[in-house]
């Protein structure tokens, strides 16, 4: 008998699983987002070391094997300082970390060919095809990228706020919804609560739900705001499909991470829009915990080496 660790590692929480060596599932910890860019390097490993303490307990379980689903590790520098982070925890296992779209995908698609789109206080399309080839779109982080994420459709909000705010920019009820979220009188003191107060990317992609709300009444501005987002979900997706020879096969895309929830409309949109751009697929949300993913992974390791699709070169 073997037991494993699989987590997954994303901008607003960490959730890491015990499992057997059926990838049965013995315990759950779950701790904040540990995501390099957002958080820093002495964060994700506080968050890493005490999600992986609480998973183990007292068992006297030694794992045999650990996959670490997170952002950021196909670039070099971020995929080394991972891996020193997770040397000095270690427990001796054999560790595999990969970027944390491929545990999500595994998690939708057990070894199939697919396309996942995650969409969390990040975001990122990711996908491998039947030749063991992976490519991704996406993924480049707050300030450079992450179009269609839950900070994304946030700032966008404020961003409408303050330009009404200037007559430089349409009426929209976000302006409300936004003073009372944080608890200020007028657009000028959202400068002190995004700037003084260090908003983290997380706290910022809770407005999606205000975006969402909007939305549902018919604001105008938040229309444009989520069918925008759709846009940058749906071009990231079918960049993905396409680099991967995938269009016209039959494939799920993935749908995961937790603004699919909160704006539901976005699910709604991409369930419409992929079918029609890539004939024969089909969009599920995904329904399992994404580190149940990084445990199948871990499960793959423990038995001699992990399925890890090399990127396609383009």
């Amino acid at each position: 008998m073997f037991h494993v660790l699989g987590i997954d590692a994303g901008g607003t929480k960490t959730v890491c699983l015990l499992a057997d060596q059926d990838g049965g599932v013995i315990a759950e910890a779950r701790r904040s987002g540990a995501n390099l860019q957002a958080s820093g390097e002495l964060q994700v490993e506080k968050v890493l070391h005490e999600v992986m303490e609480e998973a183990l307990g007292d068992r006297g379980i030694v794992p045999t094997a650990i996959c670490l689903g997170i952002a950021g590790v196909d670039r070099p520098d971020d995929s080394a300082t991972v891996g020193a982070i997770m040397r000095r925890i270690g427990y001796k296992a054999r560790t595999l970390v990969v970027n944390d779209a491929l545990v999500a995908l595994e998690a939708g698609a057990p070894g199939q060919p697919g396309v996942v789109v995650i969409s969390g206080t990040g975001s990122i399309s990711y996908g491998r095809n039947d030749k063991g080839e992976a490519a991704r779109s996406g993924g480049w982080g707050y300030v450079l990228g992450d179009e269609g994420s839950g900070y994304w459709i946030g700032r966008a909000a404020i961003r409408a706020v303050l330009r009404e705010s200037d007559k430089r920019g349409r009426e929209t009820s976000l302006t409300e919804m936004l003073l009372k979220h944080f608890g200020v009188p007028q657009a000028q003191g959202l400068i002190h609560e995004v700037y003084n107060t260090q908003l983290k990317p997380a706290a910022i992609g809770a407005l999606a739900k205000c975006v969402q709300s909007a939305f549902s009444e018919g604001d105008e501005v938040a229309i444009g705001i989520l069918r925008a987002a759709a846009d940058e979900l749906e071009g990231a997706a079918l960049s993905v499909a396409r680099r991967l020879d995938l269009i016209g096969e039959a494939f799920p895309f993935i749908l995961a991470g937790g603004i699919f929830r909160a704006v539901p409309w976005l699910e709604q949109e991409l369930e419409r829009r992929l079918p029609i751009a890539s004939p024969r697929s089909r969009v599920e949300l995904l329904q399992r915990e994404p580190a149940m993913g990084a445990v199948a992974l871990a499960l793959q390791e423990a038995r001699g080496h992990a399925a890890v699709p090399a990127y396609k070169l383009d």
